[in-house]
Formats: structure tokens, sequence, C-alpha cells
């Protein structure tokens, strides 16, 4: 890390009143700097309940917009606005209007990974720490419209026992990982217990020892009394679990599971965006109400 570019953000940080909060997949350096790393459950919950004025979001953007939803008094700042999320782009308000249209008995429930414009269409959203508990709160005579992530879906559905209108959405980077990484690492690694993310494909999540969100994954490792873990999501994580951990030892499933847009910010970029309180994400009001009130009814589920 660059002591000296650390210790200006730190310096920043106190004069602008700042508080940087960093997902699970950011850059080593970036989740060494931020307040508080953690998963997409985790962060939107801390966005709620931190003193600052301004937030420093490190993650894709629609993750620093959930902020801006929840957090209509405060600044929130995304040091690159080019961070997007490619499932968030595999479905728009527009495409999901129609969508329910075809359904109208369905309750929409819609994956954080989504623009706050789709999120403003649905009745309640869920992360994937939280799917399981929101789908099964939801009344048994309703259908249930499940967007973007498809094998998310697949998973909610198989363990809730709700069949489930799917999008076909999904996340490129665990999309690419394969029954066969898990073999291969399985080999190399006899003694390791596997987890792995449920944005998933049906085979990995299958051949998986645990199926976990990031958070879940860090919970995990932490409590158990194994050693070795064969991690199967974006090798960010990894950062966390060895310095969380010392004593264990993380492998991931693979080495190319690695999402670009997680890896666009820096150091010299939340530096930036203190310096010169750039980019604020802003939501327009009519669209923020309405997401709120999706993402307020998945904070008031118990997980």
């Amino acid at each position: 890390m660059n002591t000296e570019i650390a210790a200006r953000i730190a310096e920043l940080k106190e004069r602008r009143h700042a508080v940087i909060l960093a997902h699970n997949y950011q850059l080593p350096e970036v989740q060494d700097i931020a307040d508080f790393s953690g998963d997409s459950l985790e962060l939107s919950r801390k966005a709620t309940t931190v003193d600052a004025d301004v937030i420093v979001f490190c993650g894709v953007h629609f993750m620093a917009e959930t902020a801006a939803i929840l957090n209509p008094g405060r600044i929130v700042l995304i040091p690159d606005p080019l961070a997007g999320c490619p499932m968030a782009d595999m479905i728009t308000a527009e495409e999901l209007r129609r969508k329910k249209q075809e359904h109208p008995n369905a309750l929409v429930v819609c994956y954080v990974n989504s623009t706050a414009e789709v999120k403003a269409e649905c009745d309640i959203c869920c992360t994937s720490g939280n799917a399981i508990q929101v789908v099964a709160s939801l009344p048994a005579d309703r259908d249930i419209l499940f967007v973007p992530d498809r094998y998310l879906g697949e998973h909610v559905s198989r363990l809730t026992g709700r069949e489930m209108i799917l999008w076909h959405g999904y996340c490129p980077t665990h999309a690419q990982i394969v029954p066969d990484d898990i073999a291969r690492r399985r080999t190399e690694h006899p003694q390791a217990v596997v987890l792995v993310h449920p944005e998933c494909t049906g085979p990995v999540r299958a051949a998986a020892d645990e199926i976990l969100s990031t958070g879940g994954m860090c919970r995990f490792a932490r409590e158990s009394t194994a050693t070795e873990f064969i991690i199967g999501t974006e090798t960010g994580i990894l950062h966390r679990l060895q310095k969380d951990n010392p004593a264990k030892r993380f492998y991931p499933v693979k080495t190319s599971a690695v999402c670009p847009n997680m890896k666009k910010i820096n150091l010299e970029k939340v530096l930036w965006a203190l310096q010169e309180m750039r980019h604020e994400v802003r939501v327009p009001e009519p669209v923020r109400e309405r997401a709120r009130a999706s993402i307020e009814r998945m904070l008031q589920v118990k997980v």
C-alpha cells in the first residue's frame, strides 16, 4: 500500500467527515483503508447507520446507488463512475414493467444487483445473504417474479420450495466457474472445504460443500474447525479471508474469476474523490422513494 496516499486519504476523510465503505471484491489496498468492508447486505445495513456527512462507496455503481437511496441527506461518492455491473445491465425498468403485466399476480423480488430504476419497480429487494428469508416471508398464495439473477433464483427456489418466475440474468464472473475447476482444486487440496457463491451455476453449487454469500463465507471460515478452504467466488474476497484468518489457508477455485469492474477503484481514485468531492451519485426523488421502500422491506426481514 502507498502509505503517503493512505495518510492523505485519512486526513481528508476527517476533514470531510467521511466514511469509506468497501465491498469484499475490492482491491486489497482499498479494503485496507476502508472503515468497513462487507457484502451487499452488510453494506446496505451499514449505510443506514454511519455517522458521516459523506459516504465514499468503493464498489460498483448499483451499490453506491443503494447507499444514496438510503441516505438522502448525505453525499455519496463513487471513486470511479464507470464501475458498472453486467448483471444489473441485463434488465431495465421498462422490461420489468412488461414482465409484470404478463404476471399480474406476482410479487417482484429484486436482487440488489440492479439499478435504482429496477428496484423502484419491485416489491422487495434481497441480497445473496438474505434471499432465502426474503422469499420465505412472502405470502404463499402469490406468484414470485425473481430478477435478475437466475442462478440465485434457482438456489432460493430449491431451498424454499417456492416455484418462481426467473429472469435470465447472471454474473459473468461466477458463470465462468465450472465443476471441473472444483474437481481439480479438490485433487490439489483434498482436505479443503469448498465454499461457493449462489451466483454460480447449478452444477457448481451441487459440487460444493457450502453455498454462501461473501459475508457468509467470512463467518463460516472464522467459525469452522477446518484449516483449508477452496473459495468459489470473485477472488477479491481472499484478501479479507486470509487477513481475518491468518492460521488458515484459502485457495481460489479459479484464479481468473475476477470482476474487472470491481478492480477499477484504487487508492488514487479514492483520494481524488475526497479531494474534489467527485463523483456524486444521485437518484431522482420519485425513483428514490419507490426504490427505498423495496430496500427497507428487505432490511425488515430477520436473517
